[in-house]
């Protein structure tokens, strides 16, 4: 499996999801994000991070809240949103930075 940095750092973009098992909102939220990632398959990336396992990468990105969704392109954070969205809102962020 790829690191996350080598993943954050692709031309391609990718969507990190930070969630916790704990979260009533990231479940409800799971089944979109998993929609989102088969639809954009091939353009973008989307990965899951659970933060209570991975603390260095919620600490690095300063994710305060789950769900936070950020958007990496190049390594760069393109976007970010904390809390609930829709799947359609969602996947136009993504898709606008696949180029």
């Amino acid at each position: 499996m790829e690191s996350f940095n080598t993943l954050i750092n692709s031309a391609t973009p990718v969507l990190v999801d930070f969630y916790a098992d704990w979260c009533g909102p990231c479940k409800a939220m799971s089944p979109a994000v998993q929609a989102v990632g088969k639809e954009v398959e091939g353009k973008a990336r989307v990965i899951k991070v659970n933060i209570d396992k991975n603390q260095a990468a919620a600490m690095q990105y300063d994710v305060r809240a789950v769900p936070t969704f950020i958007i990496f392109k190049n390594g760069q954070q393109v976007w970010r949103h904390s809390g609930m969205i829709d799947k359609n809102t969602l996947e136009q962020q993504l898709l606008a930075f696949a180029s």
